[in-house]
């Protein structure tokens, strides 16, 4: 009985030491000028804000990942982007479950909200607007591109109404990263 309490006593420290680090480093990185790989940041205070025309987004193909904080949160985290013919969207998955809605709380933030965000792309950041995609001919070219990049690259028809109707039926959300104003 002795052995079993001594067991159990160090199956808990083994699993309370990475716990409670996790949730230190969390905590501590919840201020940072951006989110980490692990874990969200804060603000994007650094870099250049973009003044200037409107550019032309097809340099995000080489961008895996970007950072994002919407303006009515001072979190920032990463996500995927993506161009279609020029303009820039990001898309958030898991959209149709209660654990993807809160996972992705962003998302729903976004489309319940304004939309104004700031984004990070090497080092600029952008001021845009966030505009829930759900229907029109634009999808076909964000599923394209979602594909390609970030799927494996088979950007068959048949592929493309797929990821099409995640979007169209919620599963998937899809925003325009638009200007603002």
């Amino acid at each position: 009985m002795k052995i079993i309490k001594i067991a159990l006593q160090i199956v808990g420290l083994f699993l309370l030491v990475p716990a409670v680090t996790l949730a230190t480093m969390r905590f501590e990185h919840r201020n940072a000028d951006g989110p980490s790989i692990l874990f969200p940041g804060g603000a994007l205070v650094s870099g250049d804000l973009h003044a200037g025309p409107e550019p032309d987004w097809s340099f995000t193909a080489a961008v895996d990942t970007i950072e994002l904080e919407l303006d009515s949160s001072d979190s920032s985290r990463l996500i995927w982007i993506m161009d279609a013919e020029g303009q820039a969207y990001i898309v958030s998955g898991y959209m149709s479950s209660f654990i993807g809605r809160l996972w992705k709380h962003w998302a729903v933030e976004a489309d319940a909200g304004d939309g104004l965000a700031v984004l990070r792309v090497n080092g600029v950041r952008y001021e845009r607007q966030l505009e829930r995609v759900m229907e029109g001919d634009e999808l076909n070219g964000v599923a394209a591109s979602l594909i390609r990049k970030y799927a494996g690259g088979n950007d068959s028809p048949q592929a493309i109404a797929a990821v099409r109707s995640q979007i169209e039926a919620g599963s998937t959300w899809a925003f325009r990263l638009a200007p603002r104003g």
